[in-house]
């Protein structure tokens, strides 16, 4: 009788225990910068991608529905596009199903000198318009880190780094962070910056909470000190930014590892990264009130995090949220259930992955019970995108 109790015991643990399985992604050889969305009715992934025989790179996207993916198509194709490992292209869907694209472009002759373009699709993705300028500042410098969301009766918001203070073709004076709205007529409102001092190239997040933005950006203090800070629209504006969290990392220079947020209703959860004290952390910190206030943070890491996170929310209870954690071999991608209150589930794996930056930033997305990860391998031939599906 014990040996068929504890064999029922065991088949229901590993019946319970997260599935990762391989989903073939449809992306050509050397692709790389993966970012997904979830649809009404499915996954949305796009990636960028050489061009063979031509110098040119192209941006495209393939849809997954009922374990099938669609045909890739090309949004753009360009010689002059701006291909970084942690400033990527994106593709959201609104609330009345336009899709709306964003890809960086190069506008000079420096190596961070790049605008950002939006492009528009209203019959999911056959055609698209012709694109149009976000930052319309007219400066030969730096602009990306783009996070676009949907808006409640259309369009998205989008925010942005925006370099237009900065000393063009020189990676002088200040990086500021900007938000504006985007119709699915291409018509730009609402273009304000919202802080005159931020890190230079670490990603945004933003989600919309109770139908307004919460954004997410890491911050630079006279005294250097680079943790993430938080600003919301409101009804009666834009609050002044304050700090998620006071970590207190002092560093010289940019880490290259941004926050990201998401939301059910009200309730938001952060994810983000801090080496303050010359120890890297992953957190998760929940808000209850669209993002004026968070709880004390919750560290998911597995002692030795890389960083280059991703969060979504579950359910209004729970998250998951992907880090990269550093191995003896090189790392790991890795997966955390985080409850609002009580323990962390165990961490999962993901994938096998690489510390080096060409591994780059694995983006998730949750489609009814699943969630999806996207991210890039690396070898000495060539890049890949890879997906996998993780079954809670």
């Amino acid at each position: 009788m014990l040996v068929i109790v504890l064999f029922a015991f065991a088949a229901a643990a590993s019946a319970a225990a997260p599935l990762v399985s391989d989903i073939p992604a449809p992306a050509g050889a050397g692709a790389a910068e993966p970012f997904v969305f979830a649809m009404r009715d499915g996954l949305l992934l796009s990636w960028l991608e050489p061009v063979p025989n031509t110098k040119d790179s192209a941006l495209r996207f393939a849809t997954y529905r009922a374990g099938r993916w669609s045909a890739p198509r090309t949004v753009v194709q360009r010689a002059d596009l701006f291909v970084n490992w942690a400033d990527f292209p994106s593709i959201v869907e609104d609330a009345n199903g336009a899709l709306f694209a964003h890809w960086l472009q190069k506008n000079g002759d420096s190596a961070y000198a790049y605008d950002v373009r939006v492009a528009i699709s209203k019959d999911r993705g056959t055609t698209w318009s012709a694109p149009i300028l976000l930052n319309r500042d007219g400066k030969k410098g730096e602009h990306g880190f783009v996070t676009l969301a949907p808006l409640r009766a259309g369009g998205v918001g989008a925010t942005w780094l925006d370099g237009r203070n900065m000393v063009e073709g020189k990676e002088e004076g200040d990086m500021t962070v900007r938000y504006a709205t985007i119709d699915a007529a291409g018509v730009i409102r609402s273009d304000v910056q919202l802080d005159n001092r931020t890190c230079e190239c670490c990603t945004t997040g933003m989600t919309m909470a109770g139908g307004r933005p919460v954004i997410a950006y890491r911050d630079r203090s006279p005294e250097e000190i680079r943790d993430i800070a938080v600003v919301r629209q409101t009804a009666n504006g834009w609050s002044r930014p304050r700090l998620l969290h006071n970590d207190g990392w002092k560093i010289a220079g940019c880490p290259v590892n941004g926050p990201q947020l998401d939301a059910r209703g009200k309730r938001v959860a952060a994810a983000w990264f801090s080496a303050a004290g010359e120890r890297g952390r992953a957190y998760v910190a929940f808000s209850d009130d669209a993002g004026e206030t968070f709880g004390a943070p919750i560290v998911i890491d597995d002692g030795t995090p890389i960083g280059r996170m991703d969060v979504a929310m579950l359910d209004v209870e729970t998250a998951i949220v992907t880090w990269s954690e550093q191995t003896p071999g090189g790392a790991e991608l890795r997966a955390r259930r985080v409850p609002r209150k009580g323990k962390p589930a165990p961490s999962i794996k993901v994938a096998d992955s690489s510390a080096a930056r060409a591994a780059g930033f694995a983006r998730i997305a949750v489609v009814g019970q699943d969630v999806y990860v996207a991210w890039t391998e690396q070898n000495a031939a060539t890049k890949r995108v890879h997906v996998s599906r993780v079954q809670l």
